[in-house]
């Protein structure tokens, strides 16, 4: 076994070969890249087995520290998720390449021509919590944009995030890609995310996935530039203008689908006008064993102060009756987290106000916040949904993780 005491010169190591295999990335092909996420797709249904073996121990580990369903839920592979997995590596294989391509082109009146054409960032971190899929989705969509990746997966998923990974370093090998383009700190110590918060000479960015503790540990420590995903205080607002079946169908999808993702309802907020519906709903969701935690409706328990801005990621949510739609839109500026919002009405007026005066990276109208998703987005994979507003927001995929430079040609070109 291999001594990983010596943490700094552990993650000196690994940044140096990531930096070393993206300059290769750069300029490896498209048709490279493709191949690498194929044969990894192929090498992660042989191996199967041994993924739902590693996985089996994670699960037993998670139990035994008594994390929640939710978090189990996260955590738990089965056939037919590992065979979502491929084919999430086989979408992105399939789109088109985002490095060398052009952004915008242009003359100028001096003769020059100029075009700004999509680069790739370089090294990109990506720390993550228990979700073992992020481990793919992360690996490949770096890969696709040129970048070469760090991976620190959480501790609840070590091995089956190690299992994951060996798939994909079979792809870069059958690609004839360096291993290192997708590395993964192969220990559990804390003290090499902390390292590699502060590893500027070779790591580009960082992105953080995971609960409001990893992502503000990250935010106070990082001394690398940080794509910021936030926890998912997803909010939904049944304006009085809403069709009864579709808001029906929507807040139970929402809520109940998956509760553990970041897409899911956490918070519904009632029109005063629309209490009726609103009710029947909330009846709905505790019939599905939802324990609702309401102001101005009969849920399960009485809402506390605490309920607003809570991420359940569970069987629970809060319900608010709210006087009109600028009083659910001041609730969730108060207690969102510019994540996912949606708006169930029929009024194109109410729709538009709430999308002009909300700004959360995603809005939706009379659609399920399960949908927040890269692949949902035609993005195949998502490492995120980035929440602030530098460079990347909302999904980020492969072309999300791409910079740009400028390309200038002249013929003999000079400044007067």
């Amino acid at each position: 076994m291999k001594d990983f005491s010596d943490i700094p010169a552990l993650m000196a190591e690994i940044g140096r070969k990531a930096k070393a295999a993206a300059a290769e990335l750069a300029y490896a092909s498209p048709e490279a890249k493709a191949s690498a996420l194929r044969s990894a797709a192929t090498a992660l249904r042989a191996r199967a087995g041994d993924i739902l073996e590693a996985n089996a121990r994670d699960m037993e580990a998670a139990r035994e520290k008594d994390l929640s369903p939710a978090m189990l839920d996260r955590l738990s592979l089965d056939e037919g998720r590992i065979e979502g997995i491929a084919r999430g590596l086989e979408a992105v294989a399939d789109q088109d390449d985002p490095v060398g391509a052009t952004i915008a082109e242009w003359d100028q009146p001096s003769g020059l021509h100029i075009k700004r054409v999509r680069t790739p960032l370089g090294v990109v971190g990506v720390i993550y919590e228990s979700r073992p899929n992020v481990t793919a989705d992360a690996g490949a969509l770096c890969l696709k944009a040129g970048n070469a990746v760090i991976l620190r997966g959480g501790s609840e998923s070590f091995h089956t995030s190690g299992a994951i990974h060996d798939c994909l370093i079979a792809g870069l090998r059958e690609a004839n890609l360096p291993d290192d383009a997708i590395q993964r700190i192969p220990t559990r110590d804390r003290a090499a995310v902390r390292e590699l918060l502060t590893m500027t000479d070779t790591v580009d960015v960082i992105v953080p996935r995971g609960g409001k503790g990893l992502v503000g540990l990250v935010q106070r420590e990082a001394r690398v530039p940080v794509f910021a995903h936030l926890e998912g205080i997803v909010h939904i607002y049944l304006d009085k203008a809403a069709d009864p079946e579709k808001a029906k169908r929507v807040v139970l999808n929402a809520k109940t689908r998956r509760t553990g993702i970041c897409g899911a309802a956490e918070c519904l907020l009632v029109h005063r006008d629309a209490v009726k519906l609103g009710q029947e709903i909330v009846d709905l969701l505790k019939a599905e064993g939802v324990e609702v935690h309401a102001e101005g409706l009969e849920g399960s328990v009485p809402a506390t102060e605490a309920d607003w801005g809570m991420e359940f990621l569970d069987m629970k949510i809060a319900a608010k009756v709210v006087d009109d739609i600028d009083a659910a839109i001041a609730h969730i500026r108060r207690y969102g987290s510019d994540h996912t919002d949606c708006i169930l009405t029929e009024d194109d007026a109410a729709a538009d106000r709430f999308f002009q005066r909300l700004d959360s990276a995603i809005l939706m109208r009379n659609a399920s916040t399960q949908f927040a998703d890269g692949g949902e987005f035609g993005m195949g994979a998502e490492i995120g949904i980035a929440t602030g507003k530098m460079h990347a927001r909302g999904p980020v995929g492969a072309e999300q993780l791409t910079s740009f430079k400028y390309i200038v040609t002249g013929d003999g070109t000079v400044r007067s």
